[in-house]
């Protein structure tokens, strides 16, 4: 089930939200929203709750071991081996297979395990709860059922954003709900279904045209518009699902932190990873590269963990050195700019660092959104090397762009810019912050018209970070 389903958006939430408000007892409460979220979950992966609940069993208990001193380090640990073990299993181990294959000549059995929905989230997030109880006992969590809920809260269960225990653990038990609160989070939620069903399907649908074609049958031009289409859909759809994510949380009460921060106005790679899928980096920084020694073992040292923490980043996403190889591009990139091969702290490169950033983005999610390093490399040839490409594709390809998806492209680099929020920021200081809120909230009421219409004419919607 996605949020962006027509079964998620006439009955699911519904049926739950309205059961929330009715019930006023707070266990109760608590009870629905568990129930909501293994329903939610099984509705599309009816063995993998399972999975799910015994991960969340067996990081409950490390949870208790590392809250008694003479446990802890064996419960971080366990929680390590069975938290990264569960998900090489389900995610790597065909991969080690086949790239022992193709490196040794052997010919080992290569799996083909189907890949539970959210694994690498709910993974992280009971890894760092363990964790997070081994730095500080008293955070431990005396009940199951908490952790249960922490653990698989459905509006962040399956693509995130992947939310700390420190950050909800008393909003498990005492939080508002508001009509303030619940309008704000639906505004929310209809703002990130727009940009998911409005905008990242329509470049989608581009984009996906572009890839299925071998490259030497797509021109310069078809590649380019592949290569900007995929950048403009993986951040709208993934955005577009934290703003939906954070949006539910506040209609129930819970409080998610942001998990985008316009990335593509940052002038520098460093700076795009403090706004780009910050729970992640966050995540990364805080429960790898600090326990690594991060930057105070010296420059060497920093490097090595830097680069280390760009690999685990890419490889996180999937079981493809597609994936690893943009995560080193980021890294590569990253090191470069620290010791200023790339100069973004001077002030004459500052004009050009958009446009580095940008391209560094645009190029490095072609390989990441690859089927194989040779396409990505091919594509990107293609790109800087006039290619000519077959006539009929590149026709089909432009063919695609009409004028629904030229406006979608419009609102997308619009969206990609702070503008609507400074707007918003300009207008709660003045006499029109209420003109301001009736506006938006008339234009929440037609981009879910809009999103229905789409829905219901287009069977195209996918969320692409499922996969990952």
């Amino acid at each position: 089930m996605t949020f962006s389903s027509v079964i998620f958006l006439f009955m699911f939430l519904p049926v739950t939200f309205l059961l929330y408000a009715v019930i006023k007892q707070k266990t109760a409460r608590n009870i629905i929203l568990a129930a909501a979220s293994l329903v939610f979950y099984a509705f599309g992966e009816p063995i993998a709750v399972f999975i799910m609940i015994i991960s969340i069993i067996f990081n409950y208990m490390f949870g208790i071991m590392a809250s008694k001193k003479q446990h802890d380090k064996l419960a971080v640990l366990l929680a390590v081996c069975v938290n990264i073990g569960l998900l090489i299993f389900y995610k790597y181990t065909g991969f080690f297979a086949q790239t022992i294959n193709d490196i040794a000549g052997t010919s080992l059995p290569v799996p083909n395990i189907r890949l539970p929905i959210g694994i690498s989230f709910f993974t992280f997030q009971g890894l760092s709860y363990v964790i997070d109880v081994y730095r500080d006992k008293k955070s431990v969590q005396k009940s199951l059922f908490s952790v249960l809920l922490y653990i698989s809260f459905f509006p962040q269960l399956i693509a995130g954003p992947i939310v700390r225990y420190e950050d909800i653990a008393k909003q498990l038990g005492e939080r508002e709900f508001t009509a303030d609160r619940v309008s704000r989070g639906i505004c929310r939620f209809i703002f990130g279904l727009g940009k998911k069903v409005l905008i990242a399907n329509q470049m989608g649908f581009v984009a996906d045209k572009v890839f299925s074609y071998e490259p030497g049958q797509v021109g310069m031009l078809p590649s380019w518009i592949g290569a900007v289409c995929y950048t403009l859909q993986i951040f709208f759809d993934f955005s577009g699902y934290s703003d939906m994510a954070i949006g539910l949380g506040c209609m129930f009460g819970f409080d998610f932190k942001e998990n985008f921060n316009y990335p593509f106005i940052a002038p520098s790679i460093q700076d795009f990873w403090r706004r780009w899928h910050i729970s992640l980096s966050t995540w990364f920084k805080e429960y790898v590269y600090i326990p690594l020694g991060g930057n105070r073992k010296g420059r060497l040292r920093t490097t090595f963990n830097k680069l280390i923490v760009f690999f685990l980043t890419g490889f996180w996403h999937g079981a493809n050195f597609t994936f690893i190889v943009w995560g080193m591009l980021h890294g590569a990139c990253q090191m470069l700019e620290t010791y200023q091969v790339i100069p973004t702290k001077k002030k004459w490169f500052k004009p050009i660092g958009h446009i580095y950033t940008l391209l560094v983005v645009v190029l490095a999610f072609v390989i990441f959104r690859a089927d194989t390093l040779t396409q990505g490399f091919s594509l990107i040839g293609n790109m800087f090397t006039f290619a000519s490409g077959d006539s009929a594709v590149n026709s089909e390809i432009l063919s695609c762009t009409s004028f629904v998806f030229l406006l979608a492209l419009a609102f997308a680099l619009v969206l990609s810019t702070p503008v609507f929020r400074n707007m918003r920021e300009k207008a709660s200081q003045s006499d029109g912050a209420a003109l301001y809120d009736y506006a938006a909230y008339a234009g929440s009421l037609v981009i879910l018209a809009l999103c229905i219409l789409s829905l219901i004419s287009s069977k195209y919607n996918p969320f692409i970070y499922f996969r990952f």
